[in-house]
């Protein structure tokens, strides 16, 4: 793999920053530094947990093990998954349709995107922060991909970014690689291409599957750090996990990469409407704060709220 984010094992553990780390953090002790790191001895448990950096997910991938994944648009929420133990969040152009109220992921923009990024990067003192490159950002040239990456790290704050789009894009990825951007490629279903897809449809069966094997070994030799599949059928993406080197990602993917992503409206059952069949709702928020906002509407007309305690 052409790239220098994917040190061998020979790779010295990571030393402070030698012109000082910004605002000092509080990260939770009790959270390992890395995925091999959970079953090291308590004490060392104890001390305070190292950022995740992309060797880190190389490593899970070489040591057998997996990762967590989950978009993040805000404070509250980066901060959240980042103390459950989320190794990276993913600052997606999914807050087109989860943020701004749009239908698609097509016409959110980087303006857009970059504060919810800083947010994100601010609130999370552990996690590895991905953002997204919207439609329009990177199709032009492999110097319009460069200057936006660059945005995305010196505005956003963010510590890699995340393409669309399969073998056609290995000199991108390529340029930004050299010039610094750690990139995340995606391929498969790519939502930014969904009208020249013909809508939202699983990608590689059959003797498609080579065609997604032979655009993941491209992007990675061009230095991608971890390969996305997005709607792909579990064999397919398997093959693919098997001829990179980097860890793969997969949403409704199946079960044979070395991360999983969710958009986590879907996860925690913020979202609501019919559900993709990749979904797992782990909570039903929707319902929660629904039934929160009955309530304290209903004492607020009644005089109920506030009360003698809520009143100075």
């Amino acid at each position: 793999m052409a790239t220098s984010n994917s040190p061998d094992s020979s790779t010295p553990a990571e030393v402070a920053a030698p012109y000082g780390n910004g605002p000092a953090g509080n990260i939770p002790a009790n959270i390992p530094a890395t995925p091999a790191a959970a079953a090291a001895p308590a004490d060392a448990a104890r001390k305070p947990a190292a950022r995740i950096r992309t060797h880190h997910l190389h490593q899970a991938k070489l040591n057998g093990e997996r990762f967590a994944m989950l978009t993040a648009y805000d404070q509250y929420t980066a901060e959240i998954f980042d103390q459950a133990g989320i190794e990276v969040l993913l600052v997606g152009d999914s807050a087109s349709n989860n943020v701004f109220g749009n239908e698609t992921s097509l016409p959110v923009t980087v303006d857009e995107l970059l504060p919810l990024c800083r947010a994100v990067a601010r609130s999370a003192r552990r996690a590895l922060v991905v953002a997204d490159l919207p439609f329009g950002s990177y199709e032009v040239s492999a110097q319009q991909a460069v200057a936006t990456g660059v945005r995305f790290l010196k505005e956003g704050l963010a510590h890699a970014v995340k393409i669309e789009g399969g073998k056609f894009y290995a000199e991108t990825v390529r340029a930004m690689v050299q010039a610094g951007i750690p990139v995340m490629a995606h391929i498969g279903f790519t939502p930014q291409s969904e009208h020249s897809l013909g809508g939202y449809r699983v990608q590689g069966r059959g003797d498609d599957a080579q065609r997604l094997i032979d655009d993941a070994v491209a992007l990675v030799d061009a230095g991608a750090f971890s390969v996305l599949m997005e709607m792909v059928p579990a064999e397919t993406a398997a093959a693919v996990d098997a001829a990179v080197s980097v860890p793969t990602i997969g949403i409704g993917a199946g079960n044979a990469t070395t991360g999983q992503v969710l958009v986590w409206q879907d996860m925690a059952g913020m979202r609501g409407g019919r559900m993709a069949k990749f979904v797992k709702q782990y909570a039903d928020l929707r319902t929660s704060l629904s039934d929160a906002a009955r309530a304290y509407g209903e004492d607020v007309r009644s005089g109920q709220f506030p009360g003698p305690e809520h009143s100075f």
